[in-house]
């Protein structure tokens, strides 16, 4: 696409500042906006944008994306895929219809400059083999958290509370890093006393396909955001993700790769990675492959939390 691309956003709400910082920094033209309540086919109709960026409620997602490759526009959308994989197989499908159109989801921690380096060291073969990894999100959301928007804590339209809402990037960072997850065990509650009807707290085990096993905990009953951390063993070293990126070696070396501070708009444990993917997603949309994290790739990890979920309706 050699113009710069016609963008609208859907759904106003907090993460959209990064949409939108991330479109005026690109240069992309951003033709319109409406929040998730408004008209967003008329919106499509009116304003016909190359690109539609969906930052609506979960249970939202899908309805947009499906009305916008029927009309032949690219689609990027926040995670998750859907609130239901009922509905995230719905997109799958539609996308598989659409293949000259682009379809991402915003997994932006794979494009965080420690996410990288430790995938290249891991799958360089450096360190051998993948033992074990363990994984903790440790972050703090209040009452006044989903007052401010009810939707958060009721499963039928956010689909889940912390492992869908906040801790799926970091799921969906150990089943990259770790390897493809053949079983799922572990447990999801509410402890806090303020997340609605959905999840403030999980465990989880996760075994992998190269023979490691992953631990993973997460809730949003901690104090404060504690940084998320994410810890792979392998043969000949380990790899630490704490904000940077600390890697010791069997032999005693200690190397430490630096994170990208985040700027601008957004909270500071969003991280810096939203404006790296949205850039990638807009030079991809030539490209005949699809979007390397397309609704498919971002089930992966959907599909962990939702066996989850299953086991502790």
């Amino acid at each position: 696409m050699t113009a710069a691309p016609r963008v609208v956003v859907v759904g106003l709400g907090d993460v959209s500042v990064v949409h939108l910082a991330a479109i005026e920094k690109l240069r992309a033209t951003l033709a319109g906006v409406c929040d998730s309540r408004g008209d967003h086919r008329a919106l499509l109709d009116e304003v016909r944008p190359d690109v539609v960026h969906i930052c609506t409620p979960h249970d939202q997602h899908v309805p947009i994306a499906l009305d916008a490759l029927e009309r032949g526009v690219h689609v990027l959308l926040e995670k998750p895929v859907a609130h239901t994989i009922e509905q995230a197989d719905l997109l799958v499908a539609a996308a598989k219809d659409h293949p000259g159109l682009k379809v991402g989801v915003c997994l932006q921690n794979r494009y965080n400059l420690t996410s990288q380096a430790a995938h290249e060291i891991l799958t360089s073969g450096e360190l051998g083999r993948v033992i074990g990894a363990s994984a903790s999100v440790l972050w703090h959301r209040d009452a006044a958290y989903y007052a401010a928007r009810p939707w958060r804590g009721i499963r039928e339209r956010s689909g889940g509370g912390v492992l869908i809402n906040q801790a799926i990037h970091t799921l969906d960072l150990l089943q990259w890093l770790a390897g493809e997850v053949t079983t799922v065990r572990g447990h999801a509650g509410r402890y806090g006393g303020v997340s609605g009807d959905v999840e403030d707290t999980a465990h989880l085990i996760l075994d992998h396909a190269g023979g490691a096993r992953s631990v993973f905990f997460a809730t949003t009953t901690n104090a404060v955001d504690s940084p998320v951390t994410v810890e792979i063993v392998a043969e000949h070293g380990t790899l630490l993700i704490r904000g940077d990126l600390t890697v010791t070696y069997a032999d005693g070396r200690v190397e430490t790769i630096a994170e990208l501070a985040p700027e601008g708009g957004g909270r500071a444990y969003w991280g810096a990675s939203h404006e790296l993917l949205i850039a990638d997603f807009y030079g991809s949309l030539d490209d005949p492959e699809p979007f390397w994290i397309g609704p498919q790739e971002a089930l992966r990890s959907q599909h962990l939390i939702d066996r989850i979920y299953h086991l502790h309706p």
